[in-house]
């Protein structure tokens, strides 16, 4: 009978122990994020008083386009073994940089 108390004690205070850490966890990571979103927010305030900025110096504000997400181009990951590939020789390298399409944007 005290061996089966005290498995059981032993028993709730390790759960009582993963419990308290995993609290732990999720407290440092929620707190991680909250302060990723605040850095975000200010990096986005930032560009928009930087952009006000150069629209209201420029002497041709007209040519200045203020970024939107849909101007915005996402370019794919470059291919891996195309990189190993080409490493191998100068020449092979400048021949397939001088093969790609210039993409027009940002």
């Amino acid at each position: 009978m005290d061996g089966t108390l005290l498995g059981l004690i032993a028993a709730v205070a390790v759960l009582a122990g993963l419990t308290l850490h995993w609290q732990h966890r999720w407290t440092v990571a929620f707190h991680l994020l909250e302060a990723t979103r605040t850095q975000a927010h200010r990096l986005t305030e930032s560009t928009a008083v930087l952009e006000q900025h150069l629209l209201q110096r420029s002497q041709q504000p007209n040519r200045l386009v203020p970024t939107q997400v849909a101007n915005l181009v996402h370019l794919d990951p470059p291919d891996l073994g195309s990189l190993q590939a080409s490493a191998s020789s100068p020449m092979a390298s400048l021949q397939a940089l001088g093969s790609q399409p210039i993409r027009a944007g940002y």
